[in-house]
């Protein structure tokens, strides 16, 4: 039993982790680095509504990073 609650434990900290890792580059290093390259429209509302929208999905992303390293400190022995 411990040994699918293992795997189990596991895939559920890799799905999180992933959507964490999605999270962080689609709403933080994407905008900055539009930005920073000068796209047209990278920041049509302005610099400080993509300045706060991209430290949101950052805190979103390493929130369910440390929720996934939580859920890793589940594995049975």
């Amino acid at each position: 039993m411990s040994l699918i609650h293992n795997e189990r434990t596991k895939l559920r900290a890799t799905a999180l982790n992933g959507i964490a890792i999605a999270s962080i580059a689609a709403g933080f290093i994407t905008p900055l680095a539009a930005v920073a390259f000068g796209i047209q429209g990278a920041a049509s509302r302005g610099t400080w509504p993509t300045a706060v929208a991209a430290l949101a999905f950052l805190a979103v992303g390493v929130g369910l990073h440390l929720l996934a390293i939580r859920l890793l400190g589940e594995l049975v022995e």
